[in-house]
């Protein structure tokens, strides 16, 4: 079931998918990561506060598990939950997306789609990819490896892996609306997707690299919250 509140989109819109429909709970706190407080917010208010406030940005869509649209609207407030759409999630990422993609209202004709969990994005990434979809399908940002890399196994190094060309890829990830619609249906009977960019390349669509941020880390495990903290400048995760 898809609940849709927000305002309509102009023409030429560009919509969000905010996923935050994972359990969560390597993180600790006994509640999924998206909903614990990071810096006196809950981690989703953070995330979708990025997409609702930034004047490029259309509709919003927040996609949550089955049965949490009330954890939802207490995590957001009213004022932040008046202006999304809410979807109901599936059984892994991928299905997540898709039920995202679809709550999308018309005139939508791009979309960023966004880790929840990630909620110290800049508006100046957004930015960036929104900038590079102007010249292309799909956009999304990384930063590249600079650390060496080790092949292992049974608790030894097997090898050096070259770093040059590798990066570590980071959200939103951008994409023509029906590209990655139809990208994503041609992908749902095949195994669960890395991310988006892995469902667009299996697609056949150009996917361009733009610089990404450090400071737009995904929060994983406990040990997270207080490196996000850091970066907020406050002196607790919760």
């Amino acid at each position: 079931m898809t609940t849709r509140t927000g305002t309509p989109p102009g023409p030429d819109a560009v919509g969000a998918v905010i996923v935050a429909a994972g359990k969560g709970m390597r993180a600790g706190g006994g509640l999924p990561k998206q909903y614990r407080r990071l810096g006196g917010r809950p981690v989703v208010a953070r995330s979708v506060e990025a997409f609702v406030r930034h004047p490029n940005v259309g509709p919003v869509v927040v996609v949550i598990a089955s049965g949490e649209d009330a954890r939802l609207a207490e995590a957001l407030g009213p004022e932040l939950f008046a202006r999304v759409i809410v979807a109901t999630g599936g059984a892994s990422r991928d299905a997540s997306v898709r039920s995202g993609l679809a709550a999308l209202p018309p005139g939508v004709r791009r979309v960023l789609i966004h880790d929840a969990a990630r909620p110290l994005v800049p508006a100046a990434l957004i930015g960036r990819v929104l900038e590079a979809l102007k010249a292309g399908p799909a956009a999304a940002p990384a930063v590249p490896v600079t650390d060496a890399l080790w092949r292992g196994a049974d608790g030894r190094v097997q090898e050096i892996v070259p770093r040059e060309g590798l990066f570590r890829a980071q959200t939103p990830q951008g994409f023509e609306l029906e590209a990655i619609r139809a990208a994503h249906a041609a992908w749902q009977d095949r195994e669960p997707a890395a991310d988006d960019v892995a469902v667009a390349l299996a697609a056949g669509l150009d996917v361009q690299i733009v610089e990404g941020d450090e400071v737009n880390m995904k929060i994983t495990t406990a040990a997270d919250f207080d490196r996000a903290a850091r970066l907020l400048g406050v002196e607790k995760g919760e």
